[in-house]
């Protein structure tokens, strides 16, 4: 059994920052990457940021340069930091861990979700 918690959301004025964490806990799985995707009113889930093996790390054009993401894989652990917020950024975040099980089948793992909301 995987677990994958989040925390760090919260409300924030326009112009703020915050900053989410993830770690995922369990047995008998290893992570390939690990996702920040998030899901506005009104609009499908997202893929924010990925962090890969090798420290690699992607973004969605709309939070790059405002946001940052950074862990460790090996130990299922990540941090989006997000600046510069806006309004559009409001949303339910939800961590996802890309891995593997003990039979190297791929598996996703995702967390309960943390809202963000940016207001003022």
């Amino acid at each position: 059994q995987v677990q994958v918690v989040e925390s760090g959301g919260g409300l924030v004025q326009p112009g703020g920052s915050l900053s989410l964490s993830c770690a995922a806990s369990g047995s008998s799985f290893s992570t390939d990457a690990m996702e920040w995707y998030r899901q506005s009113p009104g609009k499908q889930r997202e893929l924010v940021a990925t962090l890969s093996r090798g420290g690699r790390t992607n973004y969605a054009g709309s939070v790059k340069g405002r946001f940052t993401i950074s862990g460790d894989i090996v130990r299922s652990t990540v941090t989006l930091q997000m600046n510069s917020l806006q309004p559009e950024d409001t949303g339910v975040y939800y961590c996802r861990i890309r891995g593997r099980d003990v039979a190297l089948l791929a598996q996703y793992y995702w967390g309960q979700g943390t809202q963000v909301t940016v207001s003022s």
